[in-house]
């Protein structure tokens, strides 16, 4: 389906706000004015492109009554809901800026700061990602939520070989060029934030953490603890091997080889070079599980990153 556009947006704007707006009736239009008054006085060229994911609430009339208010707006509805994730990569995709913003419209992030993160790629080109790494946290199952973020963060430091102040902040700009090849790796849901730090981290691509202000949010939360807590750590580890299978899967490989060895060891040593089945077997494993760590290399070394 064609994109909705306002009457005066530019042909090649500098910047694209995508902005994903589902059930947010009462503060998208504060959320618009916002952006929007920051981008008008920082200079740049830009359009917001304001997504609407199939809202059941009247998010898209207030939108569509707010556009000849604000000429960079484009308004994309969708016919069924997609995920942000989903809101995110199409929007992407359909950018015409060539630096690309992702944000919220629920109030929670300082979105007047835009133009800082831009400004940084503009004067910094070896920086091809910017993230508003959050200074506090204040979404919903707090008490669960800062020590699951947390390990899950851990995990992706460890596999990425990297620090990574903030995971899966939903501010971020980024060059358009360098993440194409990446946006169709994006998945539905919440974890595409981290899906493209990832990305960008495991390719080489610098990533700049500006420290940011992180706001209770207006509405209620989309976001469900167990089910995205579950999808984020899954999608680390997919992330991970898909550009770096060695870094997963070759650590147990090796325990389970070691193991095996030194249980061979004991058995010989114990029952006259007799070897139990446990050690043949945890030996093996650890075989197998290398073998597939460097066939699954080798398959992502010749695929480069296509």
């Amino acid at each position: 389906m064609p994109p909705e556009s306002g009457p005066l947006v530019s042909d090649n704007p500098y910047v694209t706000i995508v902005l994903p707006c589902y059930n947010e009736q009462d503060h998208v239009i504060d959320e618009v004015e916002r952006i929007s008054a920051a981008m008008d006085s920082s200079g740049y060229t830009y359009e917001l492109v304001a997504v609407d994911d199939c809202s059941t609430d009247a998010t898209l009339e207030r939108l569509r009554e707010a556009a000849p208010r604000f000429p960079n707006m484009r308004i994309r509805a969708f016919h069924r809901n997609g995920g942000s994730g989903t809101v995110r990569r199409i929007g992407s995709q359909e950018a015409r800026g060539e630096i690309v913003v992702w944000t919220d419209a629920d109030m929670t992030y300082p979105n007047e700061r835009i133009p800082e993160l831009v400004q940084i790629l503009e004067k910094d080109p070896t920086v091809d990602q910017v993230v508003g790494a959050r200074t506090s946290e204040e979404g919903s199952h707090k008490l669960l939520r800062v020590p699951a973020k947390w390990v899950i963060r851990k995990v992706a430091e460890r596999l990425a070989g990297q620090k990574i102040p903030d995971l899966n902040s939903g501010l971020r700009a980024f060059r358009k060029s360098v993440a194409k090849p990446y946006l169709r790796l994006l998945p539905p849901g919440f974890s595409c934030v981290t899906t493209i730090t990832l990305a960008f981290l495991s390719n080489q691509h610098d990533v700049y953490y500006l420290p940011i202000d992180y706001a209770k949010r207006a509405g209620k939360s989309k976001f469900s603890f167990f089910g995205d807590a579950y999808r984020y750590i899954l999608q680390v580890l997919r992330m991970i091997m898909y550009f770096n299978p060695l870094k997963v899967l070759m650590p147990p490989a090796l325990w389970l080889v070691g193991i095996g060895l030194v249980k061979g060891a004991y058995d010989v040593v114990n029952y006259g070079f007799y070897l139990t089945s446990n050690a043949i077997v945890i030996f093996l494993s650890g075989m197998l599980i290398g073998s597939v760590a460097l066939l699954a290399d080798l398959i992502v070394r010749s695929r480069g990153t296509e």
